[in-house]
């Protein structure tokens, strides 16, 4: 690369930068009218119009050398630009967020599920200074984000491990993430909150939550149906997410992936659910203090290759709630007085 266009190169880079460092309320950007949701019964609404959430999951990423996991916001503008292209309007986070991070999302039409970590896979019930310390980082972790117009809801934790809850007790998990809860909603009272379950926890009783929000891996379509249709007993008259599905393509192959994500999506919509988050992006994916070069969930490689899942995704996505070319019976409706 030439000195000048090494030049060009940093200057265009700088200016991208710096646009994201503005208030999304300060700056132009096509966000569709992006407002916060509200729940009404089984479903989502943006003012008055219903919201299907067509999700995909980010991260989590290697931090940088200050520990801040999105530390690129050149990477992170282009992968949104790209999933808006490919029909997706959210994305899910497992941690929290930096506020420049929320403002590309709105200018791209990309409402953020945040994740509020915290240590749930050891018994962080047993020390009281833990307690406290877990419910402080949750509390700052949604003042972070309070008010964010792209902010779809909070996830207050995620699969506390079965062991965990058994070890100590169903009831004081569900009293201790509605302690979590509360808090959390002095913070940010406009916003809604979940708690992300999995099937060997579902019997948790927390009907404080807005949303009901479990992640689901089955790779049968008629046993991924049923269990759906249990979670909607299980939500009652709250909307149902499904915050993960996905299938591992260094296992099964991208062409399997492709078409497992195809029915499944498809199915989870059919079946009633108010929304799904892909997992994930990209293969790209950092956990434990590693990279996970193991399993590849993503819709694209490292590189921000398109694998064929992406474009499943973005069909069975643009055919929700209804194919567009869908031909719809001439009806009456009789109303007995």
């Amino acid at each position: 690369m030439t000195d000048s266009q090494n030049a060009v190169w940093t200057t265009r880079e700088s200016n991208e930068k710096s646009q994201t460092s503005q208030p999304a309320s300060q700056r132009n950007s096509s966000n569709h009218g992006l407002t916060r949701p509200t729940v009404r019964g089984k479903f989502l609404y943006c003012r008055d119009q219903k919201l299907w959430v067509r999700g995909i999951t980010y991260g989590t990423f290697r931090p940088d050398e200050w520990g801040n996991e999105f530390h690129d916001p050149v990477r992170v503008k282009r992968d949104f630009a790209l999933m808006s292209e490919a029909g997706m309007n959210a994305l899910r986070t497992y941690t929290v967020p930096p506020r420049w991070f929320l403002d590309l999302a709105y200018d791209h039409g990309l409402y953020v599920m945040v994740g509020l970590p915290w240590e749930q896979h050891i018994a962080f019930l047993d020390d009281r200074q833990h307690r406290l310390a877990i419910r402080k980082r949750v509390s700052d972790g949604v003042r972070l984000c309070s008010g964010h117009p792209a902010v779809l809801c909070y996830a207050i934790g995620n699969e506390i491990p079965a062991p965990i809850v058994r070890w100590h007790g169903a009831r004081r998990i569900e009293r201790y993430l509605q302690t979590l809860w509360m808090e959390a909603k002095e913070e940010d009272p406009g916003g809604l909150f979940t708690y992300v379950n999995y099937p060997s926890t579902e019997y948790l009783e927390l009907d404080f939550v807005d949303l009901l929000c479990v992640n689901v891996y089955l790779e049968d379509q008629q046993s991924f149906g049923a269990y759906i249709a249990r979670l909607q007993n299980i939500a009652g008259n709250r909307p149902l997410l499904l915050a993960e599905i996905g299938l591992d393509s260094v296992r099964n192959g991208q062409e399997k992936q492709s078409h497992f994500l195809d029915w499944q999506v498809r199915t989870a919509f059919a079946e009633g659910c108010a929304g799904t988050f892909v997992f994930s992006w990209t293969d790209e994916w950092y956990r434990g203090g590693h990279d996970i070069a193991d399993w590849a969930f993503g819709l694209t490689d490292r590189e921000r290759r398109a694998k064929p899942a992406l474009t499943a995704v973005r069909r069975a996505y643009g055919a929700i709630p209804f194919p567009p070319d869908k031909k719809w019976p001439k009806i009456s409706v009789v109303l007995c007085s």
